[in-house]
C-alpha cells in the first residue's frame, strides 16, 4: 500500500505503531526525532508522515513546519499524535491533516490513515 514514517522517540510506541501499520499493509519506516524523520522524507518520500509532538532535536511541529517550507515536501500529509500539546498542534491546522490526542483508537487512526493514502 503506502509507505508511511513514523516518528516518535518514544521506541515501544513508535514499534507498536509501525506494527499496526504493517499489520493493514502499509511500508513502515520510524524515525526517533523530528530531525532524522527530515533526512529519511527527503530521501524516501513517503506518502504519509504520523509524528509525535514532544520529541528531542526537532519536535513534530517543528517536523511539520520544515516540511511546509520546502516546496517538494510541502504537500505531503502529516498526522500528528500528541498526549498534552493539541491544542497548540490545532492552531496550525494547514501544518496537519489530523491531530488526534493520545491514547487514540487504533481504529480511528487507521481510518484516517486509509482515507489519506487512498484518496
Amino acid at each position: 500500500m503506502a509507505l508511511i514514517l513514523v516518528a516518535d522517540d518514544e521506541v515501544l510506541l513508535s514499534d507498536i505503531l509501525a506494527v499496526m501499520l504493517m499489520d493493514d499493509g502499509h511500508e513502515v519506516m520510524t524515525a526517533p526525532h523530528g530531525r532524522a524523520a527530515l533526512q529519511m522524507i527527503r530521501e524516501r518520500k513517503p506518502a504519509l508522515v504520523i509524528t509525535d509532538f514532544m520529541m528531542p532535536l526537532m519536535t513534530g511541529l517543528e517536523l511539520a513546519q520544515a516540511l511546509k517550507a520546502d516546496a517538494e515536501l510541502a504537500d505531503l500529509p502529516v498526522i500528528l499524535l500528541t498526549g498534552a500539546q493539541g491544542d497548540i498542534a490545532r492552531r496550525h491546522h494547514e501544518l496537519f491533516r489530523a491531530v488526534i490526542d493520545k491514547p487514540y483508537k487504533p481504529g480511528e487512526l487507521l481510518a484516517f490513515v486509509k482515507t489519506i493514502t487512498n484518496g
